[in-house]
């Protein structure tokens, strides 16, 4: 068996994972990778590979740094089926055209600056159409059951409790006689984060493909983030400001919503209008009425009696037309408006970003990860003016980072996950990380007896 390290690697976004067993090719993840745009548009439209010559695709789950090149694959070539659960199918499905239609949308707003500077039109790196071509591959399967993507790899999906539909994967192989097991880790989730399961930790593997991107921090635990965020959205309304929100529309934007809507029943911080301002949020939360299989006990309860905070909340509104979204930056009482993308990098939260990031008033919330030379990471870093549009704002808004509410697992819980198969693992393959990260996590890992773990460079191969 070959492995392949063809996308998030020595960097967290573009997942891309490609096996070589018995003369298939099996490739796991298919991510947009992201970061500079000029160098994202090169690095996701040109494969390392030949798309036609691959023999199947297992997705882990459906944010688009895993997701979000499937179009790309299947324009150039792949026939193939994509396997993954039931919900990560569905929401991959309205992600990906979502994605393609903001492709679309850039491109043309970039060509028009393009055509006054005399400069030649870009492509979009695929369009809607391309995304949707997409659709009818998927292959839904449920947790814990045996397929068989490719002659000699049995494979099952384990629960990872990132977002709804994640999973980690498990192949059993069999190549010339030797049977090996290998555990991909995908984005493992946290304990106690609210609306999913646990994640499930690996088992008896010989070998690991495992994230780390926060092998370098632990997070606070859950309940204390709710505390820190509740701080913020209290001050920042209290002064009569707006909270922006960048979120991913699929998972914590849900989250997000949960803890808002419990910090206002409790009468914590007042009650203000809330805006989930991302039509594909709208979309996803029908798929989240459709999949209670992937939601803890105590959430389940809330969709039985109809009192899911997601889905039933007085003071939410999800807005569904470019107008309304328009009218809420005319406005100036205090509201939480959550927007896509979360790493603020396009759609309509730049908007919100460049109406509102020049009233001290406000708050631009951080709520994930932020990949190096994005909007969000800037934002994060309190550099003083960013470039939104192609115009230059000064930021005079507050800023606040709250780390707690990551769906990724902290630093502690990657060294449980890891040391859950040292006494089977070989070699532990570190990825979706920056190297500060790994190379943290790595050293804590040999201070608990484990020598063999690698972080690969982007394109490097391991023939275990």
């Amino acid at each position: 068996m070959r492995i392949n390290f063809h996308g998030a690697a020595h960097t967290v976004t573009g997942s891309q994972h490609l096996l070589e067993i018995n003369g298939s090719r099996l490739l796991l993840d298919c991510g947009m990778y992201q970061g500079k745009r000029s160098e994202a548009y090169e690095r996701n439209l040109h494969f390392h590979y030949d798309p036609q010559s691959v023999d199947a695709v297992i997705l882990s789950h459906a944010h688009i740094d895993h997701s979000g090149n499937l179009p790309n694959l299947v324009k150039q070539g792949y026939e193939g089926n994509i396997f993954a659960t039931h919900a990560t199918k569905d929401i991959t499905t309205v992600m990906i055209a979502d994605s393609g239609h903001i492709q679309e949308s850039d491109a043309e707003f970039v060509n028009k600056k393009r055509a006054q500077r005399g400069e030649p039109p870009i492509e979009p790196l695929y369009t809607k159409e391309d995304a949707e071509e997409v659709a009818g591959m998927f292959a839904g399967v449920d947790y814990n059951e045996a397929f068989e993507p490719i002659p000699g790899v049995v494979a099952r999906f384990y629960e990872a409790g990132h977002i709804l539909g994640s999973a980690c994967v498990s192949l059993e192989i069999e190549e010339k006689g030797k049977k090996t097991h290998l555990w991909f880790s995908g984005d493992i989730g946290r304990y106690k984060l609210p609306l999913l399961r646990d994640p499930v930790l690996p088992t008896h593997a010989d070998y690991m493909i495992m994230e780390c991107t926060y092998g370098d921090k632990r997070h606070n635990d859950p309940e204390l983030a709710f505390i820190e965020f509740r701080d913020v959205v209290k001050r920042t309304v209290e002064r009569g400001g707006k909270v922006i929100v960048p979120a991913f529309a699929v998972g914590r934007t849900q989250e997000i919503v949960y803890n808002l809507n419990q910090m206002m029943h409790d009468g914590d911080v007042p009650s203000v209008p809330v805006y989930v301002d991302s039509p594909l949020a709208v979309k996803a939360t029908d798929i989240f009425k459709n999949h209670l299989e992937c939601f803890d006990e105590e959430t389940r309860e809330f969709v039985k009696e109809s009192r899911h905070p997601a889905l039933d909340f007085k003071m939410l509104s999800y807005v569904r037309s470019v107008d309304e979204s328009k009218a809420l930056n005319e406005r100036t009482d205090p509201m939480v408006i959550i927007s896509a993308s979360g790493m603020a990098e396009t759609g309509r939260i730049l908007h919100h970003i460049k109406n509102n990031i020049e009233n001290p008033k406000n708050t631009i919330c951080i709520v994930s990860w932020q990949a190096p030379d994005t909007m969000g990471r800037r934002l994060a870093d309190r550099e003083p003016e960013v470039r939104i549009f192609g115009e230059v704002y000064k930021r005079k808004c507050d800023v606040a980072t709250i780390g707690g509410l990551s769906g990724h697992a902290g630093q502690d819980l990657l060294v449980k996950y890891a040391t859950a198969v040292k006494d089977s693992v070989k070699d532990i393959f570190l990825v979706h990380g920056e190297e500060k990260q790994a190379m943290t996590l790595k050293g804590l890992l040999k201070g608990q007896g484990m020598e063999r773990v690698h972080y690969p460079d982007l394109h490097d191969t391991a023939d275990v």
